[in-house]
């Protein structure tokens, strides 16, 4: 028969509560410098158009563009300056940071609409530099 094996006690690296290593949070969390904002969403519909992001580089994207209204629709590719605005109130109620696709006014200087999948990225990179 063999000998009984001796029992060590181990001791845990952090007290089982956890309440010794808790921080509190603080208004002064993060550098400050950079703020969060809500990204643009992957798919969207608007006019009766389906939004659908194919690609992001930097503040840059294109969107695949699809009538809803037809059985064979076809497509077209929006190629986009991403912007961000502050957040804000109205009503009462905070509206948090977020980017936004460029208005009508914008585009041909933020926003531009091509046929081809190809000229899209084309554009992209030009407008990512």
């Amino acid at each position: 028969m063999s000998a009984p094996q001796k029992l060590t006690k181990r001791t845990l690296p952090f007290p089982r509560d956890g309440r010794n290593i808790k921080t509190r949070a603080t208004a002064q969390a993060g550098s400050g410098k950079r703020h969060f904002y809500k990204p643009l969403p992957k798919e969207f519909r608007r006019d009766g158009f389906e939004y659908r992001q194919i690609a992001r580089e930097g503040d840059g994207a294109i969107y695949e563009q699809r009538w809803t209204g037809c059985a064979e629709p076809s497509v077209c590719y929006e190629i986009i300056r991403v912007k961000r605005r502050e957040g804000f109130e109205i009503g009462g109620r905070w509206i948090p940071p977020a980017e936004v696709y460029s208005n009508s006014e914008a585009w041909g200087v933020d926003g531009f609409t091509v046929t081809d999948k190809e000229a899209a990225f084309a554009k992209l990179r030009e407008i990512s530099k």
